[in-house]
């Protein structure tokens, strides 16, 4: 059963915490988190694209030569692709790139995540993670007592106001509660620092 500091908000060991091991203790499953991100990005694109066809440029109505007899290549419109002012082969048009995956593969890759956050030594526990006023110099302050340099994902039991504006101007952090946990967010958001009531929403919710 893996097993982390429990830290202060000044950043000081305040103990041990043992992780679940049908959360924090898996062996981490690669391949279903690389299909979870990719889907995750997948859905976040907007898909606006677009460009105008052969058939939607204005003009090249007409034959612009002859078929046979003027010793150039044959032509049948000034508004093919090989034109200038041309339309475009094959353009890109709107779409929709999203698409769903399964719930228990969605499942394995949360799980393989905090697992291989478990296995790196990225988890943080702080015992009461809370701020008297909306200052993101004392949040900084906090992270900087932790250790944690660059990014750092941020989880908390509820919406706390003051946490999340706090944190919000710091490039690279992010915050969330316990039971809308991103894979993505897990992966690209460096340090996991959880508070200790958001852990036991963690392990009730995900076991």
């Amino acid at each position: 059963m893996p097993t982390v500091k429990v830290y202060g908000m000044s950043g000081e060991a305040k103990g041990e915490v043992q992780l679940s091991d049908a959360i924090f203790g898996i062996e981490p499953n690669t391949p279903a988190i690389f299909e979870v991100v990719k889907n995750h990005l997948a859905n976040k694109r907007q898909g606006t694209q677009s460009a105008l066809t052969r058939a939607e440029v204005s003009g090249g109505g007409i034959k612009p030569w002859r078929q046979k007899g003027s010793g150039r290549a044959r032509q049948g419109s000034t508004r093919a692709p090989q034109w200038t002012h041309g339309g475009v082969a094959f353009a890109p048009k709107p779409r929709d790139y999203s698409y769903s995956l399964n719930k228990k593969l969605r499942r394995l890759a949360l799980k393989s995540a905090l697992s291989q956050k478990a296995l790196e030594s990225q988890i943080f526990v702080i015992d009461g993670l809370k701020l008297d006023s909306i200052k993101t110099k004392d949040f900084a302050a906090f992270l900087a007592k932790l250790g944690v340099t660059g990014k750092a994902y941020v989880v908390t039991e509820g919406v706390d106001p003051v946490i999340v504006k706090s944190a919000r101007n710091l490039p690279g952090v992010t915050t969330t509660i316990a039971n809308i946990l991103s894979t993505y967010d897990i992966v690209n958001g460096g340090a996991l620092i959880v508070d200790k009531a958001a852990l036991a929403v963690i392990e009730e919710v995900y076991a």
